[in-house]
């Protein structure tokens, strides 16, 4: 209903009453005070409230009742007066019903407007309303803030305004050739839009647009999104795969390194197996010696393909991994390989410095970094790397209990764990579960590692942490038998143990008991 002055409407409704009330004894007519009161009655339609209306009809009654008594002294009809009141008071009960329908959809109307106005005052995305020439006739406040207008500035304004120069003549064909053809669309997907802002600055924007008739007058619905920060992700995409790139020639040269590195110690190696061989009155054990360096030598060898396998494998899962994300919306995913990546790498060197010497270790050369951490997000990226060596049908189960927290040095801990965990998975037929059950109480950490392969005999476990030593039922699969020793020489220096359960063709279970260290300080 329209809007109208309450107090003129009310001084209206005042005079009607006035006047009809006058001219009802004046002529001596129920009729004009009939007619005066339903006006009234009509007229508090439009003053806010119930109340204006109720007190009308109720006071239009009262009157009515009061007519009949004052015009049944001077009316010699009696009956046909109190039929005319009654009559009069169904007419103003009607009205009055009437009326406060009329206010009720009012008040709905009211309402439905105040959520349309809040939908477009508070709309994250800008939108405009533009007619059949172009011109803007609504901006909400997101489009004012996003292209940096007042309302006033953008009303009446043709909506290539917000184009950048070089493309609002091909935008005025494309305008006129949707009003010919409407339809509902959605714009920038596949192809960049810019739009301009007051200080003439551009963004890139996705645009869908909307349309309706009215009178049957074409308008046009703009939805309008600043894609600025999706399009500095991108970006950031970019630099990333260009990181990932460089990283992937890192490992190459690293991997060119680390043959070198083989080849200059196999070199040393045949350079002393030769003196050995120069050596007359050393026959006896120059002879045993030269056995020991080539045994050693091709153990060496074996050694870091073993030792450098395990974080080599990850990189080239994560790697593999990162080219399966290449959508915005996996950018976590995404980074969480490259981490990885870049963890290996630094995990792959750290391998080569201390793995290359054994004697290392025994010199005690290998230096603690002790601090705390969370143990479960930690045995999650152990069991992470791990599953990519799984043999088909192999799973790795993990299951973890008590305190978040541990204080050890954790890269110690990790290279236990591949190790550990590397030698259930080659030592464990297809189709075979491997459990890793964790227990930290905050002052001891215990980590236990099952498998169910091939067990280890009873006579081979006196010799299990001996340099070099492999059981007798394994000799077919690859490895140094260094694994262990330097399992053990770290659990040493950690001071922690390292027991196990085992059965021939049953499994093994390898349990490490770890106390809580003390952070040095600083």
């Amino acid at each position: 209903m329209l809007q109208v002055n309450s107090r003129l409407i009310a001084f209206s409704a005042f005079v009607v009453f006035a006047a009809a009330i006058s001219l009802a004894f004046l002529f001596h007519s129920y009729e004009l005070a009939v007619s005066g009161l339903l006006i009234v009655i009509v007229l508090t339609a439009f003053i806010p409230g119930w109340k204006p209306t109720l007190f009308t009809a109720l006071l239009s009654m009262i009157l009515m009742t009061a007519l009949v008594i004052y015009f049944k002294e001077t009316d010699s009809n009696v009956l046909g007066a109190l039929l005319a009141q009654l009559y009069s008071l169904l007419v103003i009960v009607f009205t009055t019903v009437i009326v406060f329908y009329l206010k009720r959809l009012q008040q709905n109307l009211a309402r439905e407007k105040t959520h349309m106005t809040s939908l477009f005052e508070n709309a994250t995305e800008g939108i405009l309303l533009t007619d059949k020439s172009g011109s803007i006739i609504l901006a909400n406040p997101s489009a004012q803030k996003m292209f940096g207008y007042t309302e006033q500035e953008m009303k009446g304004q043709a909506i290539e305004v917000l184009i950048p120069q070089r493309f609002r003549k091909k935008h005025t064909g494309l305008r006129d050739g949707f009003y010919k053809n409407p339809g509902n669309r959605t714009m920038g997907t596949g192809r960049d839009l810019y739009a301009k802002r007051k200080d003439d600055t551009e963004f890139p924007v996705e645009l869908s647009l909307s349309y309706y008739r009215q009178r049957n007058e074409p308008f046009v619905i703009a939805f309008i999104v600043d894609i600025t920060t999706r399009k500095e992700h991108e970006q950031n995409l970019l630099k990333q795969k260009i990181e990932l790139e460089n990283i992937s020639e890192a490992v190459t040269k690293l991997n060119a390194e680390l043959e070198g590195k083989v080849e200059q110690r196999t070199l040393i190696l045949k350079e002393a197996l030769q003196k050995l061989e120069e050596s007359q009155q050393e026959l006896s054990e120059a002879l045993d010696k030269e056995k020991q360096l080539n045994e050693l030598k091709s153990r060496f060898v074996s050694m870091a393909s073993h030792e450098f396998r395990t974080p080599l494998s990850t990189i080239l899962s994560s790697a593999t991994l990162v080219s399966k994300y290449p959508g915005t919306d996996e950018f976590v995913k995404r980074e969480k390989h490259i981490n990885r990546i870049k963890d290996s790498v630094n995990h792959l060197n750290e391998l080569l410095e201390d793995f290359l010497s054994l004697g290392k270790l025994e010199e005690g050369k290998v230096s603690m970094t002790i601090s705390s951490f969370m143990v479960k997000q930690f045995i999650e990226e152990v069991v992470d790397e791990m599953r990519g060596q799984l043999k088909k049908g192999q799973q790795l189960f993990f299951d973890y209990k008590g305190e978040d927290f541990f204080v050890t040095d954790k890269r110690m801990l990790k290279n236990i764990l591949l190790n550990l965990t590397g030698n259930a998975i080659k030592f464990s037929g297809e189709e075979k579960p491997i459990q890793l059950a964790v227990s930290n109480s905050g002052e001891k950490l215990e980590i236990t590692v099952t498998d169910k392969g091939l067990g280890i005999s009873e006579e081979d476990l006196p010799h299990l942490f001996a340099t070099f030593y492999r059981g007798k039922n394994v000799t077919n699969i690859q490895g140094t038998g260094l694994g262990l020793p330097i399992v053990k020489r770290y659990l040493d220096m950690m001071n922690g143990t390292i027991s196990v359960k085992t059965s021939i063709n049953e499994g093994s279970a390898f349990t490490i008991i770890l106390e809580k260290m003390k952070i040095p300080s600083s």
